[in-house]
């Protein structure tokens, strides 16, 4: 069994996995947009993706650009969590990730390890630890 992150955005979803490519050296794959699959969007919306997936070392998640009738709220009901190699990397993931975001922990020590919590600027959730 394989449980995976599937992310919702409102029309920025390249946007989102370029900069989510660049943070954890990973590759959009099998990258579709609206008018590839012939789906009834407006015209301005078929470039949107429809679906793609980012994958790399230790990542893969799938997103898409919901469509214009699909309604999303932003919510708190799913994190994306990530285990930092060392504290080094998990304090810069978390400046990168909250860069325009909203800190809600800030990344420091905790009696387990170093932790912090924050939405980014594309309003996904991201909790990064780093246990020692």
């Amino acid at each position: 069994m394989k449980i995976q992150a599937y992310l919702s955005f409102k029309g920025n979803c390249q946007e989102a996995l370029k900069f989510y490519g660049d943070l954890f050296d990973a590759k959009i794959v099998n990258r579709q947009t609206y008018e590839d699959k012939k789906i009834d969007v407006p015209s301005s919306y078929a470039n949107k993706l429809q679906h793609a997936e980012l994958k790399g070392k230790n990542i893969h998640f799938m997103a898409y650009d919901a469509s214009p009738d699909t309604p999303l709220n932003s919510g708190n009901q799913c994190h994306m969590s990530i285990e930092a190699s060392d504290n080094n990397e998990g304090k810069t993931l978390f400046e990168s990730l909250s860069k325009g975001g909203k800190v809600h922990h800030n990344y420091r020590e905790r009696e387990w390890g170093y932790f912090g919590r924050c939405t980014d600027k594309f309003g996904i959730d991201w909790m990064v630890n780093h246990n020692q």
